[in-house]
């Protein structure tokens, strides 16, 4: 199964999934709308962002109502300024009050790790270094997460534990070292990439030596960092993961290194702040 399979599949499940949680048997403060009621209602954002989570919404709407129609003024990836509509939504009034809050909690928190992915992509885009998220994601929205980063101008690092290899010290001591384990997951899997995870020089030889793919630099200190881009001198892609911020990024990025990943891209998400008010009500 692709990504795209995968995310398609998700979507769908996540709605469901949401839709339950908040409605149960019924929304029983929207029955106080009489049933042949429509609205128009529009969505805000109170802060610049960086828009994603719309084939969510959209699956929350279909499920719920599929005359409810929503008008987009942008689309995943798009910049939305605050203070100024980018949805609007036309069907039952109902309809469009009991998805709001499932809507905009997904809107929020997507829209929230695309725009500190984009913040972090602005910082190093004067340089050829990749910016990446890692598994530290929200309970039941990796794959969300991991495409909200895509919308913010980052790169995905492994999506789970089935399509790569990350190598960590606990591998490295239940297989015995790091050549061992390196050769293990050869003979696993040849066609998955190989990346081990160093917390010394030594480390990093030993991983160079093993024909490492990508070798993530664990908490190394600036200075240990550029010596270690001069020892791999290119036999390997370097990456630097731990104490990553707006301070010390582009230090980082300073050593030749050729990625950084940042676990609080999807870990340490603050939500945007967004509204959505009935705008209209619709004679039929």
């Amino acid at each position: 199964m692709t990504f795209q399979d995968a995310l398609a599949e998700d979507i769908r499940a996540t709605a469901s999934r949401m839709i339950t949680e908040d409605i149960g048997g019924g929304d029983i403060t929207a029955q106080l709308i009489p049933a042949a009621q429509w609205a128009r209602a529009q969505v805000i954002s109170r802060e610049d962002a960086i828009l994603c989570g719309v084939p969510w919404v959209e699956e929350i709407y279909r499920r719920l109502d599929p005359s409810v129609v929503l008008h987009w003024a942008c689309t995943d990836g798009d910049s939305i300024a605050a203070d100024t509509p980018f949805l609007t939504l036309e069907g039952p009034a109902r309809a469009l009050m009991t998805g709001e809050r499932a809507a905009l909690n997904l809107l929020q928190t997507l829209s929230g790790t695309a725009t500190r992915t984009r913040h972090y992509v602005d910082l190093v885009a004067d340089t050829s270094v990749s910016i990446l998220d890692t598994r530290k994601t929200l309970p039941g929205l990796r794959l969300a997460q991991k495409y909200a980063v895509t919308c913010g101008g980052g790169n995905n690092h492994r999506i789970g534990l089935y399509d790569a290899f990350l190598i960590k010290e606990n591998h490295i001591s239940a297989c015995g070292g790091i050549e061992a384990a390196i050769r293990e997951a050869r003979d696993i899997a040849r066609d998955l990439p190989v990346q081990v995870e160093v917390e010394t020089l030594e480390e990093l030889d030993q991983a160079l030596e093993a024909g490492a793919d990508i070798i993530m630099l664990d908490n190394f200190s600036l200075d240990d960092m550029t010596l270690a881009v001069t020892r791999t001198a290119g036999r390997a892609q370097l990456e630097a993961s731990g104490n990553v911020d707006d301070n010390t990024l582009l230090k980082i990025v300073a050593t030749g290194v050729d990625r950084v990943s940042i676990g609080a891209l999807t870990k340490h998400v603050q939500a945007i702040d967004l509204s959505m008010r009935v705008s209209d009500i619709i004679a039929r």
